[in-house]
């Protein structure tokens, strides 16, 4: 499978699509997913075209996780979770549904089940609001 520069997360990167940006460096980009399965459900992709594990540079890889790296734990404490799922798909087959590479950062509560994936969109304000809860604890 080759890359499509018009999928939706790359549109997104170029402002084409709007979204709820927490994060943002020479490398990657993370912002929250509007169908989330728990609050804060934060996506996180590279800049670089990749359509996933398979076909990243391994130095791209590692930029990403870098910022997976940084990122969780502070979507985590600003969501006040108990517990973090960290998710990635490769091909359709596999459940990837966007392809361009980018993982998952789901906060996870004891007792909560999580909500079924991309089929409800969340109330924009409550996006709004998760997003500046995280980028207040990013700044922090």
């Amino acid at each position: 499978m080759s890359y499509d520069p018009d999928n939706i997360f790359a549109k997104i990167m170029r402002g084409e699509i709007p979204c709820h940006k927490i994060y943002e460096d020479a490398h990657n980009f993370a912002f929250l997913d509007i169908m989330p399965r728990a609050p804060g459900h934060t996506l996180v992709i590279p800049k670089t075209p990749a359509v996933n594990l398979l076909d990243i540079a391994p130095d791209d890889l590692c930029e990403l996780m870098r910022a997976v790296h940084k990122l969780a734990p502070v979507v985590k404490q600003a969501m006040g979770a108990d517990g973090l799922m960290i998710q990635q798909f490769n091909e359709a087959a596999a459940g990837q549904m966007v392809f361009h590479i980018h993982f998952h950062i789901v906060p996870r509560y004891a007792g909560t089940p999580l909500k079924a994936g991309g089929q409800v969109m969340e109330d924009d304000a409550l996006l709004q609001a998760h997003a500046a809860k995280i980028r207040e604890a990013l700044a922090g």
